[in-house]
């Protein structure tokens, strides 16, 4: 175990008297929120037959630097959200199972920011469009309910920002930390008659706990929220992010992890690899209350610039015509519609809630691919090999139903997705790419509650659901050719879940859930070479699991939370991959088999709090056959120190967190079948961060 390079002891010591002299009234946990993921139509979460947790405003900020997402999701069940101390590659996010693949951003599951989809048509996304300094809830829904969202819905991750209300306000923070991090964030909100605003930018920087891995990240939010009358609103949303020459460390190589964690193999530094990245969207949604019924409407637009380089050796694109290069770049624009319409009338013995809906979505990327050499210069912009429009569009009508029955709820969906693919291939001295595929398909989901007592409820569910191949995985049909793979077909699951929420007393919840997942044509890595990765449907799996949640506020002073995943996630059937060949029953990477999250928190008096975090995750294959060394088993503890005062208009914030407490040096989180064996991320060393904020409020 190495040691701290650094200690917060002196600060904690000159912060301990503003800790000592905190005192306001505390908030009390929500153990049954309203949500509206999985239904659309507002609910409270005990009464839906399926698993969905929310995460609340005190949970995403409360001791937390508002950077990643992970920081707000680990406790969440089901969910494993890894920040891989890489922020080129974005965080790594699955929902059981569903998106371990991904080697960089993320796939499989549904993001969703105030309406506006952060994953696109094909099923990509990217949690650092994320804004968690205007965070009001985040519902994260699993399960077979999340296919009706469509495809690519392993699970959905819906990020809700506050509106704007009460007298007007202005804030300011600042953050600091270990390896060079700060984070200063300026905001302002409030409501002027019946408009609210909510302003907000902030300016993350970090050298990085690795080498070659700085970071500066900057991002912005906007939100106007108009009330014409009783019964309409209109919310507008923009935001931004921008980071510029984020350097990229890889993975590692087993040996060299072991070595030095904090390392980068050669070529990093050699080709300089790096990332930068310009995403700007807006959004509009207008809602309208008419009697029983109430009809939304939504638009998005938005432009996304990346430019990235890559550590391909020269001599593998030099050598090979058809290779598009060791620098990706290309310029997307989005955008999309959404209507629907949800009524809520008496039908028979119970009351019946209909909701019908279309969503539109199209992402079109210019992308080009050059060489990362001139001459004998590594990581520049060089001849251009790759010159294409890639085009993704979806379609998706869909209707659902839930019907109240006294003691018995009955809920369905229905959607059908269509995914139309279209390359138009501009670099024509390699041969002719272009091309089209689309994907039809039509998903069910139905689920019944029953509840037993006034505290306990028993359901069931299941859907069927299906997971269309990214634009990124259908590049290549052979790592020899520059081929589109229009022949990769999409996954196709069914799912089944039965689950108990209870209320073991007024101030503790309990969640169970066991689930079964059956897939065909699962997309795997078939072979990855030079900068290729080339996926092929290899594969039947089956994924069975538990999750376990249990909050509680037990005394006045003391809560508790405690998160457990148990999955079994094999491939049902052998099958080759490339050179290799994988059995009946190996285990699928990147995901590990048991997962916990747990945390006590202590309010001696009114805000003031210190909680201790405990995380476990078990080994983690790497890639199919199992054969190259997992990734080992780890558990880390975290320590948060908070407290907040007010002083007339003034509110101020205080914390002190400690992550890694004990100096754990551990693998975070790996990359599934990379084919040059640099599987392995570290997660970061003992690390400490404090921050302060104040808050203005006018009169």
């Amino acid at each position: 175990m190495r040691r701290p390079r650094s200690t917060p002891r002196p600060l904690l010591l000159a912060l301990l008297p503003v800790f000592a002299g905190s005192a306001a009234a505390a908030d009390t946990a929500v153990l049954n929120p309203v949500v509206v993921t999985g239904s659309r139509a507002e609910a409270e979460s005990f009464d839906l037959p399926y698993s969905i947790d929310v995460v609340d405003s005190r949970t995403i900020s409360e001791g937390k630097l508002g950077v990643n997402a992970s920081e707000a999701l680990a406790g969440v069940p089901g969910l494993v959200v890894q920040n891989r101390n890489n922020y080129a590659q974005d965080l790594q996010i699955s929902s059981r199972g569903f998106g371990t693949r991904a080697a960089f951003g993320v796939r499989g599951i549904k993001l969703i920011t105030d309406g506006i989809p952060a994953s696109t048509p094909d099923g990509q996304g990217q949690a650092a469009t994320f804004n968690l300094d205007t965070a009001e809830r985040i519902e994260v829904l699993r399960g077979p309910f999340s296919t009706v969202y469509g495809a690519s819905s392993g699970g959905v991750i819906q990020l809700f920002s506050r509106d704007g209300k009460g007298a007007p306000s202005l804030k300011a923070g600042v953050t600091a930390g270990s390896w060079g991090t700060s984070k200063i964030e300026l905001g302002a909100e409030g409501e002027v008659g019946s408009t609210g605003y909510l302003l907000n930018t902030s300016r993350f920087d970090s050298d990085g706990f690795r080498d070659h891995s700085a970071v500066t990240r900057d991002q912005a939010f906007g939100k106007l929220t108009f009330r014409p009358d009783a019964d309409s609103a209109l919310r507008l949303t923009v935001s931004s992010l921008a980071q510029h020459d984020t350097q990229d460390p890889l993975g590692l190589k087993w040996e060299t992890f072991k070595h030095d964690p904090r390392s980068v193999e050669s070529n990093a530094t050699t080709f300089n690899t790096r990332k930068s990245i310009d995403h700007v969207q807006g959004g509009l949604q207008y809602a309208r209350q008419f009697g029983a019924g109430r009809l939304e409407l939504s638009a998005y637009a938005g432009t996304r610039s990346v430019i990235q380089y890559l550590s391909i050796p020269k001599g593998a694109q030099t050598s090979n015509t058809t290779h598009s290069g060791g620098v990706v770049d290309f310029e997307r624009n989005f955008h999309g519609l959404g209507a629907r319409w949800i009524h809520t009338l008496d039908a028979g013995p119970g009351e019946l809630t209909l909701t019908g809906g279309i969503d539109y979505d199209r992402s079109e990327d210019d992308r080009k691919g050059y060489e990362n050499f001139i001459g004998s210069t590594l990581g520049v912009k060089g001849a251009l090999r790759r010159d294409e429009i890639d085009t993704v569009t979806s379609l998706d009508p869909y209707v659902q139903a839930a019907w109240k029955l006294g003691d018995v709820t009955l809920q369905a969906g229905l959607r059908h997705s269509h995914v139309e693919y279209e390359v138009e291939d501009a670099y024509l001295s390699n041969g002719d790419g272009s091309g089209e595929v689309s994907f039809r398909k039509t998903t069910p989901a139905v689920g019944v509650l029953w509840a037993v007592s006034p505290t306990l409820n028993l359901y069931a569910s299941a859907a069927r659901g299906f997971e269309t191949p990214t634009i990124t995985e259908m590049s290549y049909a052979s790592v020899a050719t520059g081929d589109f793979n229009f022949g990769l077909k999409p996954a196709r699951s069914v799912q089944y879940e039965l689950g108990a929420k209870a209320f073991l007393s007024d101030d503790t919840r309990l969640n169970a859930a066991i689930f079964q997942i059956r897939t065909d044509d699962e997309l795997v890595v078939a072979d990855s070479q030079n900068g290729r990765t080339v996926y092929a449907n290899a594969a039947k799996t089956l994924r069975q699991g538990m999750e376990l949640a249990l909050d509680s506020e037990f005394s006045e002073h003391w809560r508790a939370r405690l998160a457990v995943t148990w999955l079994r996630a094999i491939y049902d059937g052998a099958f080759s991959n490339g050179s290799r060949s994988v059995p009946d029953g190996a285990r699928m990477p990147g995901i590990p088999a048991a997962s916990a999250f747990g945390e006590i928190v202590w309010r001696p008096r009114q805000n003031l709090s210190a909680a201790l975090e405990a995380q476990y995750r078990s080994k983690v294959y790497v890639e199919d056959s199992n054969t190259d060394r997992p990734a080992p088993a780890y558990t880390i503890f975290n320590l948060r120190l908070t407290a907040e005062q007010t002083m007339g208009p003034w509110k101020f914030n205080e914390m002190v967190r400690l992550d890694n407490l004990f100096d754990r040096t551990y693998v975070g989180s790996v990359i599934v079948g990379d084919g040059n064996g640099r599987y392995y991320e570290p997660g970061s060393g003992f690390g400490w961060f404090a921050g302060v904020s104040a808050r203005y409020a006018f009169d």
